[in-house]
């Protein structure tokens, strides 16, 4: 049964942003990004076969839309590798919303949360593309490894074995950055 573009956008829209958020690594590109994979799956939307999930077809079009993104941008020489906010400038309390908050934390709590998501967040915009698509489609966004393999194209296995390297390439990260 055909879904409607008003419906696919309500089931779909805040998903495919919370991803793109966190593969850009800050909210303006995150909302371009969403943008651009939203209207790609739209155009492409009666040409679903269904052979998936919708959701896994819309986060395989978010996350290839990232990586082409990714792709021009390395070539023009203009690709960020931190987001303004984590420089200190102006942000959206959105941006360091990955966690839910406590109800009565220790006056210092918030500021070590935020410094500690900004440095994993730095951490992950330094893993490469696939890396970082697997570690955030796995443990931010908590798919199944099957999704994530019909989401990038790979065999179930290919995703838990590039998974235990990424999260490893991660450790080291914040290792250096003593998070752990």
């Amino acid at each position: 049964e055909p879904i409607s573009e008003r419906e696919f956008l309500d089931k779909h829209a805040e998903r495919v942003f919370n991803l793109a958020l966190r593969l850009t690594g800050n909210r303006c590109d995150g909302e371009d990004l969403a943008q651009d994979a939203l209207l790609r799956a739209l155009k492409a939307l009666a040409g679903f076969r269904g052979e998936s999930q919708l959701s896994t077809w819309v986060y395989r079009i978010t996350v290839n839309t990232w990586k082409n993104r990714v792709r021009a941008e390395k070539s023009r020489a203009f690709w960020k590798t931190i987001s303004f906010g984590a420089l200190g400038g102006d942000r959206d309390e959105d941006e360091s919303d990955f966690e839910p908050k406590a109800d009565d934390p220790p006056l210092d709590a918030d500021l070590e949360k935020e410094e500690k998501s900004a440095v994993v967040q730095k951490a992950l915009l330094e893993l490469d593309t696939d890396d970082r698509a697997i570690v955030i489609l796995r443990e931010i966004e908590d798919h199944s490894y099957e999704d994530i393999g019909e989401a990038l194209g790979l065999a179930q296995g290919t995703v838990k074995s590039r998974l235990f390297r990424a999260r490893a390439k991660l450790k080291i990260l914040l290792n250096k950055a003593a998070v752990l």
